[in-house]
């Protein structure tokens, strides 16, 4: 793009041709017909006059009037360009040729002598060439330079003018597919260049509005989904509680109420996530960075978890870090404990009885790096990367139990994304054992 030349320029360049160009023809014209053309005609002319003087030198002086040698003469001379001009003895003009010049411009003149006595006088002219060739030369090389930069202009500012011309009708009926062409002048190289970025621009806002738009729908549907399971399952033991179904049974009507609590508690689990997600999602939620102690926050989550993983007998293992004061980093302590809370709830929930669950960090170079291992029966390769997608709970025996709305991971990535940090999964093994991996720059 810096290469190319402004119009300003190119006006300049212009001018400069329709000027320059003509009178170099003009000149090189000229010192062609000087230098080369005009010797071999003064040699040809050279001859032709000989032959002239030849003609009339050896006719009698008494010929002179006589038309038909008159005619004879005339027929030789123009096609030669020689005027020729007979006098008398008295210096009268006797018979000329049109194309006859004044006396005092003749090349060559002639006394005729008969019998020792002068009888008349011959004068002799060569035909001045002009300079129209060199002049119809300079008009036509002008008239070509004019033609030159004309389509030069055309090819190069008024068809890429008239494209932009058509793409702005076509981008104003929703057609985002066009193409212009590229141009040396860089006004208009540059308006190409902003309209090829706005068309790339508006073609990737419509695919990201398609986009928003599809997954807007799929998650009103899963939402419909999700909420309704327990939705109906809370609404049929109230109602067999409201109908005395338990007809006083004691341990019935807490069973009843039992199921109730644990619906309402995954309603609240869903509509939690919903939220955060939502949020998210819809960048609502700005990171609040403060300084957050690594070992601290590690710690909190190991002791939040490790009652709710006892309850499952579930071992959780972690070994505090001896650098652990050490390592502080910028972050949302409270979106933090919410992606990793997310990655150990998921971790107690695939675990089964008698297993464990490893938590550990590092700080590594410029990040800090953080893993949780579980023993559970890992994720299936093919689902490894599907499961940081929205509402994507994998096969129906992994979540069934559960009930959720596959947001967990999700919310955990984007929490780890918005800190420039990323979380990625793995099987420990062929065995399985699911391994979250993930960094946070320090």
């Amino acid at each position: 793009m810096s290469a190319r030349l402004g119009i300003r320029q190119w006006m300049i360049i212009g001018m400069l041709i329709i000027l320059i160009v003509p009178r170099a023809a003009f000149e090189g014209v000229e010192l062609l017909d000087r230098y080369v053309f005009s010797r071999f005609i003064h040699e040809r002319q050279q001859a032709d006059l000989k032959t002239a003087i030849g003609i009339v030198s050896g006719a009698d002086t008494s010929r002179w009037a006589d038309p038909g040698w008159q005619a004879s003469l005339q027929s030789f001379a123009e096609p030669a360009h020689i005027g020729i001009a007979l006098l008398d003895r008295s210096g009268q003009d006797v018979w000329h040729t049109t194309s006859a010049g004044q006396k005092e411009n003749a090349i060559r003149q002639l006394d005729v002598f008969e019998q020792g006595e002068l009888r008349g006088q011959a004068l002799f002219y060569a035909a001045q060439r002009g300079s129209s060739f060199a002049a119809v030369s300079a008009v036509i090389v002008a008239i070509m330079a004019i033609l030159f930069i004309g389509w030069q202009m055309g090819r190069f500012v008024v068809k890429p003018l008239e494209a932009m011309s058509v793409a702005a009708r076509r981008i104003a009926g929703g057609d985002l597919d066009f193409h212009l062409p590229d141009s040396s002048v860089r006004e208009v190289a540059t308006v190409r260049s902003a309209f090829h970025v706005m068309g790339s621009g508006l073609r990737e806002s419509l695919t990201r509005q398609s986009e928003l738009e599809e997954e807007r729908r799929f998650m009103i549907g899963s939402i419909a989904h999700d909420l309704r399971t327990p939705l109906f399952a809370l609404r049929g033991y109230l109602s067999r509680l409201e109908q005395g179904r338990a007809n006083g049974n004691p341990e019935k009507t807490a069973r009843y109420l039992s199921v109730c609590c644990q619906k309402a508690d995954l309603l609240e689990r869903l509509i939690s996530d919903l939220f955060a997600y939502a949020k998210l999602e819809s960048m609502e939620q700005s990171l609040r960075p403060e300084p957050v102690e690594a070992g601290r926050l590690f710690a909190e989550l190991a002791d939040q978890y490790r009652p709710v993983a006892k309850e499952k007998v579930i071992e959780l293992r972690y070994e505090e870090n001896i650098h652990a004061a050490e390592v502080t980093f910028a972050g949302d302590t409270h979106l933090l404990h919410r992606a990793l809370g997310n990655l150990l709830d998921n971790a107690v929930r695939h675990t089964p009885p008698g297993g464990h669950i490893d938590l550990g960090w590092r700080a590594y170079g410029d990040r800090l790096e953080f893993i949780i291992e579980d023993s559970g029966p890992g994720i299936p390769e093919a689902e490894q990367q599907l499961v940081f997608e929205p509402f994507y709970r994998g096969e129906p025996s992994r979540h069934a139990a559960y009930g959720g709305a596959g947001l967990g991971l999700a919310i955990a990535r984007r929490i780890m994304r918005a800190h420039h940090g990323e979380l990625s999964v793995r099987n420990r093994d062929s065995s399985g054992g699911a391994v979250f991996a993930g960094w946070i720059p320090l």
